[in-house]
């Protein structure tokens, strides 16, 4: 069983807190993919694709921004796995410092777009160091989110959620969620939440944040991380005991 913090105490706000993580997933994609230079700093998967297809000379994307997307989101994965499962072994609160650590690097990474270029997009040339720190702080979302292991919520991909959507709803065509037994409404709420939450945060981010520009549209995103993090510290455990939803 995976230990659960305080601010994750029932399922519903597990589900809550992990579409609202996701939706700022989707908000970082946007921005990162429409104002640093195609890469995405949460999608993984992306960065992998475009990597290969700059290495085998075709595509427009050159070689050195995916590698560095990836190389700062697999580092930053595996020092937050380590970090994490200290202080959860030591019983100290895991999942609110998990996002402390991914507001502070995007904030340092909305903080250095905005003293290299101001309210602009940072140019896909020349500046690799806000990619780093944003790939950074979403790898260690990565291991915060798995940690927590809600399933169908990993809140940086929607790929396994809308399999599992779909198949759900063709083993089920009739069944509406008042004739659903509670786990399979559960299951069936992650999934719809995983699929909406990442389409919602790119339009929002899209329409909201990218005329921010790369700086202050970082910025306001980290700020949301921050208060999801306050929210952890201050929600008192319901009880002893770890939580997993299955």
């Amino acid at each position: 069983m995976s230990d659960a913090s305080p601010v994750l105490a029932t399922d519903a706000r597990r589900v809550a807190v992990m579409t609202v993580l996701t939706v700022l997933a989707g908000a970082v994609d946007a921005v990162s993919f429409l104002t640093m230079g195609k890469v995405f700093c949460a999608l993984a998967t992306g960065n992998v694709l475009f990597l290969s297809f700059a290495l085998a000379g075709d595509g427009d994307v050159p070689v050195a921004r995916p590698a560095t997307a990836i190389g700062a989101f697999v580092t930053g994965a595996a020092v937050a796995s380590l970090l994490l499962k200290r202080l959860a072994d030591r019983g100290g609160p895991w999942f609110p410092v998990g996002l402390v650590c991914e507001a502070v690097l995007l904030v340092c990474a909305g903080a250095l777009a905005l003293a290299r270029h101001g309210t602009g997009a940072v140019p896909a040339a020349d500046d690799h160091g806000v990619v780093a720190l944003v790939a950074l702080a979403m790898g260690v979302r990565a291991s915060t989110v798995l940690r927590v292991h809600v399933p169908g919520m990993p809140t940086l991909l929607s790929q396994t959620a809308i399999a599992e959507l779909i198949n759900d709803v063709l083993r089920r065509p009739r069944a509406a969620l008042r004739g659903m037994t509670a786990k399979q409404r559960l299951a069936r709420t992650r999934w719809t939440a995983t699929v909406g939450g990442i389409f919602t945060g790119g339009v929002l981010g899209t329409l909201l944040l990218v005329p921010l520009g790369t700086g202050r549209a970082l910025l306001v995103i980290a700020a949301a991380v921050l208060l999801l993090a306050v929210a952890g510290t201050v929600t008192r455990p319901g009880g002893a005991g770890a939580v997993r939803v299955a």
